[in-house]
């Protein structure tokens, strides 16, 4: 389900760590990362979207059951099937995640952050180290192929798989054929996997194979505890997520994109619930609300360390 990335290699830091973990839909990028891949091949977003919402009544009604969270998975499919998405295939959508736009002051942020930290350490003894973590319900290769990846230290996000495993296949070694058209969902990233990203972050299992993110584990053996960890996400989908850290100590921010206006509603609506601890617009260049807000959270979380 997780991901690691270069240099992830023991769960233990040798610095305390500062983790900021991101939605990635309208926060990390403008806009919804599907947009490409519609323009691509000439599709209608809204009607896939609203073909989308009614998928789990169509499957209801011949007796069938579907998740929510999988069914633009299997829409999407149903589309590479049809040959709406001929021959789509990973190394497609990550090309078409290159296309992706970052929200304003991205990635430049990121690394922001990280020197912010340095700049801690040199001047008091509060040493500390930074990562960035993406947890998305959207597609795992796309999110690899944006102009964002190179500066995150890990991704969760939903894949596809290209391979069938045919019965027997055990018996083959070394027999391995070529990756076509993605041909079913290989991880599906639903709000409770979000809440699990967050403890394998919280206990190191993202960096160490060998730690079982179910294992009783004292506080001081996790690696993050999560009064060290920043959420910042933009809906209702990150409801959980917001609730397991606004209840163990962490921070959350809610952001918004001014288009469409229904996503400033639906944050102002989370703030208004209690689920989050502020909100601001996606945009993360100096002297922003939420370049502010951030920071200072980064320097809370050192000056209690």
């Amino acid at each position: 389900m997780g991901s690691t990335l270069a240099g992830m290699t023991r769960s233990r830091p040798s610095l305390p760590v500062v983790a900021f973990v991101w939605d990635f839909d309208r926060t990390l990028i403008v806009g919804d990362q599907q947009e490409p891949l519609f323009a691509a091949y000439g599709v209608d977003a809204d009607a896939f979207w609203a073909e989308v919402e009614a998928l789990p009544a169509y499957h209801r009604e011949r007796g069938e059951v579907i998740s929510r969270d999988a069914a633009y998975l299997l829409h999407l499919l149903s589309y590479v099937e049809a040959g709406v998405f001929p021959g789509l295939d990973n190394a497609r959508l990550r090309a078409l995640g290159g296309r992706l736009r970052p929200s304003p002051g991205i990635p430049d942020f990121l690394e922001a952050t990280r020197r912010r930290a340095a700049s801690l350490a040199t001047a008091s003894a509060r040493r500390l180290t930074v990562e960035h973590y993406v947890i998305s319900a959207g597609l795992r290769p796309m999110v690899e192929g944006s102009p964002i990846a190179a500066h995150l230290d890990g991704i969760w996000a939903s894949s596809f798989v290209a391979h069938a495993a045919p019965p027997g296949f055990l018996g083959r070694p070394g027999e391995v054929e070529k990756a076509g058209r993605i041909l079913r969902p290989g991880c599906v990233i639903d709000n409770t996997a979000k809440t699990r990203a967050l403890f394998e972050i919280n206990k190191g299992a993202n960096r160490d194979p060998a730690v079982d993110v179910h294992a009783h584990m004292s506080a001081p053996e996790r690696r993050v505890p999560f009064e060290r960890m920043i959420y910042i996400g933009d809906g209702p989908s990150d409801v959980p997520v917001f609730s397991l850290l606004n209840e163990r100590g962490g921070r959350t921010l809610g952001v918004y994109q001014t288009e469409p206006r229904s996503n400033y509603r639906q944050v102002v609506e989370l703030r208004e619930q209690g689920r989050i601890q502020a909100v601001a617009e996606a945009d993360f260049r100096p002297g922003t609300a939420a370049h502010r807000w951030l920071m200072d959270c980064l320097e809370e979380i050192a000056g209690g360390i």
